[in-house]
């Protein structure tokens, strides 16, 4: 029996004051738009579907009108549940004005909660989030003032402190695939990723919701072979064909992206950060690299850091890359489309990913830095009273045994020459990052210290460490005086003992290898 519907259809089926779960990642990736577009539309013919709760592990939409943004209308959401919301700044207005409720959870913690839910067990016990602006102690990840439920507690267990993060009901699952059979079984094999496909479907079926399918092509039973079946069609309630659907946001499809082709790529042909600075920043990082190490790499200046290190002789062999969305190796992509690669070696599920993340799988991550304080605290998530979100940040930087965090000195406003001879500051920026106290922990340094972290802060001006005694100042760019260009813009003074000149030849011209 088919289960094929128009999205039309499906968007007339989902009641007021549900809760919907909705796969997707920055770029278009495995983002059900066609099906999304249809909700939002019935929305603002009818008012209705209204008073929804929406939840996203990691940030969805084109920072305009797609993804996460088919929610974004006062009215429609009543509650929002999400790891990362730069893709959509109508959310975040909506968040700021407090039109709706928000709660910012790690990416990592929603997709496996999803899972706990599914499975029918009593939430989430980790020790993610500790510490941090999700611990209830920091605010328990409630985003403003119209947020007062309590969804995670503090708990001890064999005599340590754990979060809790509790169970809710799953109305619907609204994911993507490529293709579906007429029985509703469903592969992702041509996508970009997997992400958390499953484990959303899962909580939906079990919790007694239904799960919604968009895909490319409708194909029949038995056409699709059964390890490329990432859903069995006994989760599936709806399909809706789509045969105009995009891999990703660049349209159409890549399929070194999707890992079933390979394409030799020469060095010459890596993209290298065009900003002087922060690709001195990420050539700096690149340095930390150590040759068979687990390492991750974040979005925005760590993304550049693989392919600085490939121009620059490292061997492709000599690494073994991975991010959030579950993709090892390759030719990392950036920007928009930060989460896949080109002739991966391995894309798994995300949950599993985070999975592998959470117990310790990272040597070394590569992370940005939106502020830094005293502490050693790191903040990403909330930065001038905007929502930001961590994505998979926290999982990875509270679990790693070593963290680099690659960030400009400071923000709007600064002129920074970058020249063969060192730094020159032309105009130091509006907004100080090195701060006496960060808006909020996404990152502990407490935590770090007593769990034994190594962790460096890069900028394009010095080098930090954090020690037992506080944040030491270790290195200096060529041309940048201490007492003069670092110490008066920064909002604490860290330990300076005995700093080194950063390498002189970082400042050379860049030359593959």
């Amino acid at each position: 029996m088919s289960k094929s519907a128009t999205p039309e259809y499906l968007a007339s089926l989902i009641q007021d004051g549900s809760t919907i779960a909705i796969s997707g990642n920055g770029g278009g990736m495995v983002e059900a738009d066609y099906l999304l577009q249809a909700i939002e539309q019935r929305f603002l013919e009818t008012g209705h579907p209204r008073d929804l709760t929406l939840v996203h592990s990691l940030g969805i939409g084109d920072r305009d009108s797609k993804g996460s943004n088919r929610f974004a209308h006062a009215g429609m959401l009543k509650r929002v549940i999400a790891a990362h919301f730069t893709w959509s700044p109508k959310m975040q207005t909506l968040v700021k004005n407090e039109e709706i409720e928000a709660y910012c959870f790690p990416g990592g913690v929603i997709q496996a909660l999803l899972r706990e839910i599914g499975a029918g067990r009593p939430g989430l016990f980790t020790h993610v989030g500790l510490g941090s602006y999700v611990d209830p102690r920091h605010g328990g990840g409630k985003s403003n003032a119209r947020t007062t439920e309590d969804l995670v507690e503090l708990i001890e267990i064999d005599g340590e402190s754990k979060l809790r993060y509790r169970p809710f009901n799953v109305d619907y699952a609204i994911v993507r695939g490529t293709y579906a059979d007429l029985r509703g079984n469903v592969s992702l094999e041509e996508e970009a990723i997997d992400m958390d496909a499953y484990s959303m479907a899962l909580a939906a079926h079990n919790c007694g919701g239904k799960v919604f399918v968009q895909v490319r092509d409708i194909v029949a039973s038995g056409d699709i072979q059964p390890r490329h079946v990432t859903l069995p069609g006994i989760l599936v309630d709806h399909i809706v064909e789509y045969r105009e659907q995009p891999q990703t946001y660049l349209g159409g499809y890549d399929l070194t992206i999707s890992g079933q082709h390979r394409r030799q790529t020469s060095r010459d042909a890596i993209e290298l950060p065009a900003n002087p600075v922060r690709r001195l920043i990420a050539r700096r990082a690149a340095r930390e690299l150590v040759a068979g190490a687990s390492t991750n790499f974040g979005f925005g200046i760590p993304g550049g850091i693989p392919g600085i290190a490939l121009r620059e002789g490292v061997s492709y062999d000599s690494l073994w890359l991975s991010v959030e969305q579950g993709v090892h190796n390759g030719m990392m992509l950036d920007d928009a489309l930060f989460g896949c690669a080109r002739n991966a070696d391995a894309i798994v599920p995300s949950l599993d990913q985070f999975e592998f993340y959470s117990g310790g799988g990272i040597d070394i991550t590569f992370l940005g830095m939106g502020e830094m304080d005293q502490q050693g605290n790191v903040n990403v998530s909330h930065l001038n009273g905007n929502l930001i979100g961590p994505g998979g940040f926290l999982e990875i930087a509270q679990n790693a045994r070593k963290v680099v965090f690659c960030g400009t000195f400071d923000a709007k406003g600064s002129k920074v020459n970058v020249t063969s001879d060192g730094i020159n500051i032309v105009q130091t920026g509006q907004v100080p990052k090195l701060v006496e106290q960060v808006e909020k922990i996404t990152f502990s340094g407490e935590y770090a210290r007593q769990s034994g972290q190594e962790v460096l802060y890069i900028t394009e001006r010095a080098v930090f460490r954090l020690t037992q005694e506080g944040v030491e100042l270790t290195e200096v760019a060529p041309g940048i005086d201490i007492e003069r260009d670092i110490l008066p813009y920064m909002g604490f003074r860290p330990l300076v003992k005995h700093p080194r000149q950063m390498d002189p030849a970082l400042f050379s011209p860049m030359e593959a290898k």
